[in-house]
């Protein structure tokens, strides 16, 4: 006999009962997105950003000269080889791997300024296609292609495009680490962990500040995986080890990692502006965000990402000054994500109005006033 005092509700991984938080991870929203989707609107999550996103850091990409940093960069690349540990001397150690691939890069297209610009172009459209399929997969196409969107049309994506530095770069890379995390979080097998590794290599190369993001994902990895976390603690460090060797050479010669300010009250202040283009748009994806945090899983993710990352930053300025909007660039596809499963949330209406709105104060940003 059962009645309302004895009955055994049955366990939340039972097919007939609903979990409201999604504790049982990804599976089940990637189950939505892989089923009954039709394969255009997947294509478009990601192609349409990157479309975006070249068109935009194409148009006007040499219209300004070489900044001084540019210009460090082409001394950098065109100077006479005198082997790899050049590569590494000097103060800003963390430019020796950005400044060997543009090397060979500058030996088969040149030195000119649409040359030396041109990867981090490259880099930038990759990564909006990936944020474009990297909200779809953890949330829906049309997530998808609302946060490429976002991202493309940041005045900062933009900027950078036409950059010849690393910080595009970075933001590819930690953008395609992400986008590998999703799969291992479903299952860590080797053949997920090793790419997922080789992405961690190529972003600590490209900026070692960004290794930040590490402590986002471990978070996640913590609450969503914890059974995993010695596998891919493994993956870390087999992508860390090659890093940390390279960069032990560099700091043995007296050189650093990073540079920046230390965070005081009107450089904090200064830093949302700095980190989108314009102040406004922070406070813009900042209030998505909060609409987008009732979406357990697919918020954690970004969530991690775009905050954690920021407090380890803000952490290690107490001690060096390391504080910059460039050291968090990486973090500004995890906020059009969040922008974008927001979104999803929205009524047409609203959906549509964000996006706009973000492309008029970034176009209001290119303005010459």
């Amino acid at each position: 006999m059962m009645d309302a005092d004895t009955m055994v509700l049955p366990r939340l991984g039972d097919a007939a009962v609903e979990d409201p938080w999604g504790e049982d991870r990804p599976r089940r929203a990637a189950a939505r997105t892989a089923t009954g989707v039709p394969a255009r609107w997947r294509i478009a999550a990601w192609l349409v950003p990157a479309v975006l996103a070249g068109a935009l850091g194409a148009a006007r990409i040499t219209a300004s000269g070489l900044s001084a940093g540019e210009l460090a960069t082409r001394q950098a690349v065109t100077s006479r080889w005198h082997g790899l540990g050049t590569a590494l001397t000097g103060d800003e150690v963390a430019l020796g791997p950005y400044h060997l691939l543009l090397r060979g890069w500058a030996a088969l297209f040149g030195a000119a300024d649409l040359a030396l610009r041109v990867p981090s172009l490259l880099a930038v459209v990759g990564a909006a296609a990936l944020v474009g399929a990297l909200a779809a997969r953890i949330a829906t196409p049309a997530a998808g292609l609302a946060a490429g969107v976002i991202f493309a049309v940041l005045p900062t994506s933009i900027r950078y495009a036409q950059e010849a530095q690393p910080y595009a770069l970075a933001v590819f890379a930690a953008v395609l680490a992400t986008w590998l995390l999703v799969p291992v979080l479903d299952r860590p097998r080797p053949r997920r962990l090793v790419p997922y590794a080789g992405a961690v290599l190529l972003l600590g190369l490209c900026q070692p500040v960004a290794l930040l993001l590490l402590a986002g994902h471990g978070w996640v990895v913590l609450a969503f995986r914890r059974r995993d976390a010695v596998r891919w603690l493994a993956a870390v460090a087999l992508g860390l080890l090659p890093v940390a060797a390279w960069y032990a050479a560099g700091l043995r010669d007296g050189g650093h990692l990073a540079s920046g300010a230390s965070p005081g009250a009107a450089v904090l202040a200064a830093t949302p502006g700095d980190l989108f283009g314009v102040a406004a748009l922070g406070g813009v994806l900042a209030g998505l965000a909060l609409f987008s945090l009732p979406l357990r899983y697919p918020a954690a993710i970004c969530t991690a990402w775009a905050l954690v990352p920021a407090l380890g930053l803000l952490a290690l300025a107490q001690v060096v000054p390391v504080w910059s909007a460039g050291n968090l660039l990486f973090t500004v596809p995890a906020w059009a994500v969040l922008g974008g499963v927001a979104l999803t949330r929205a009524r047409a209406v609203g959906a549509l109005a964000v996006p706009a709105l973000v492309a008029l104060l970034a176009a209001a940003d290119q303005l010459p006033w």
